[in-house]
């Protein structure tokens, strides 16, 4: 039997409720990352959605977690944690795992999996059929950071279809309610007017550009006011 088919026989297995649990706080065993650019690519995904998010406390979002999902199997040998995923109508709090089981059978509503030589074979074809079939999640996005592929699937009648990208390549996320996209060959997240969402630091930035703006915008206007004869600090 493969790894899909034990997967699917999931489906038919008794109630969770009958089912003796294993312990709730499992710790995450995903292996180490392929590359410095998938590290960056994870964390930057991460950092701007909460950075957008902030004032939020109603979802969760991770990178190369572990996704626990059959009390009779912790996790098959064949399948690995999503590299970044997104769980909506949640606690947005600290988690070892994502244990299915432990938070009201929730699966991720969006997952970006991020190619590699060894793992893109398996993330468009195996793990798809996962997403699709057994976690059932809304939408499935996978990027390359080093060719820079990017595609993406909704599910759509139980069945995932490619999202059609708009005339900037972005694709639109109606899950998050934004969109993705590349720059700098990075995958990154845009509004729905199409602007980039920052980072933190790049927020700070521009927050001081736009000062640095205003004193010169007040420095010129000063200048203006003396050639008139008139004293900018008298009025």
């Amino acid at each position: 039997m493969t790894v899909t088919e034990q997967l699917a026989s999931l489906e038919t297995s008794p109630e969770w409720e009958d089912i003796e649990f294993p312990p709730g706080d499992l710790e995450s065993q995903e292996l180490p990352l392929e590359s410095y650019l998938h590290l960056q690519q994870i964390l930057l995904l991460i950092k701007c959605l909460d950075w957008l998010w902030r004032d939020r406390n109603d979802y969760f979002d991770a990178g190369n977690l572990t996704i626990y999902y059959s009390p009779h199997q912790k996790k098959s040998s064949d399948f690995r944690g999503p590299d970044f995923f997104v769980v909506l109508d949640t606690e947005r709090r600290s988690r070892k795992s994502w244990v299915v089981w432990e938070e009201g059978g929730k699966y991720p509503h969006i997952i970006v999996e991020l190619l590699s030589s060894s793992t893109a074979k398996t993330d468009r074809t195996e793990k798809k059929k996962i997403y699709q079939d057994i976690f059932r999640t809304p939408e499935y996005f996978w990027f390359d950071p080093e060719s820079l592929e990017f595609q993406g699937f909704a599910l759509i009648q139980g069945t995932y279809q490619p999202i059609t990208p708009n005339d900037m390549g972005h694709l639109w996320s109606e899950q998050l309610q934004l969109f993705l996209g590349i720059e700098n060959r990075q995958l990154r997240f845009f509004s729905p007017d199409g602007v980039l969402v920052p980072t933190p630091e790049e927020s700070a930035t521009e927050a001081q550009k736009q000062l640095e703006f205003e004193r010169q915008q007040k420095d010129k206007l000063a200048a203006k006011l003396r050639e008139l004869g008139i004293d900018p600090e008298q009025l």
